[in-house]
């Protein structure tokens, strides 16, 4: 009994010191993004390029009102079939707009996904050599929420915006 104790006490002691010689550090990742001026201008092409939808679909909303208020103001002197082909051709222009819309949603974000990208790849580079070249075990994101305390001495933020040029 008293070896099992004893090698119990030994095997947490190693343990003990092996992880005593880890490094662990944290960045907050979405702060650093925020300050690569990449993604200032890749903001900037993503509004304008969603810009242009934008102003299609209001044109097609305009035209979606306009066959409204003149389906609801020639209603009462129209025919049975000359209601249906008006009805039809708004539930047409519904139609459209809808699939517009989805398609300008799905068209701005593999935009997002494009200019983004190379920029996350940029600070993810950056990080990992810094964590190579300062001898880091680990590093969290702390973006993510997930830690509760964090040693304000290990944040690598500085070196990588330093490693980066960002000031």
């Amino acid at each position: 009994m008293k070896k099992i104790v004893l090698m119990i006490a030994c095997g947490l002691l190693i343990g003990n010191l092996a992880f005593g010689q880890t490094k662990f550090g944290h960045i907050n990742s979405a702060e650093l993004l925020k300050a690569m001026p990449e993604v200032t201008k890749a903001e900037t092409d993503i509004q304008a390029y969603a810009k242009t939808f934008q102003d299609q679909l209001q044109a097609m909303g305009k035209e979606y009102e306009k066959k409204i208020q003149e389906f609801q103001a020639g209603e009462k002197t129209m025919t049975e079939a000359m209601k249906e082909v008006k009805v039809k051709e708004i539930k047409d222009l519904e139609g459209r707009i809808e699939s517009t819309n989805q398609s300008a949603q799905e068209k701005v974000e593999k935009k997002r996904q494009e200019l983004l990208q190379p920029i996350i790849d940029k600070a993810d580079k950056a990080i990992k050599t810094v964590a190579t070249e300062k001898g880091y075990d680990y590093i969290f994101d702390t973006s993510t929420g997930t830690l509760l305390h964090v040693k304000a001495a290990d944040d690598i933020m500085p070196l990588v915006k330093a490693k980066m040029g960002i000031q």
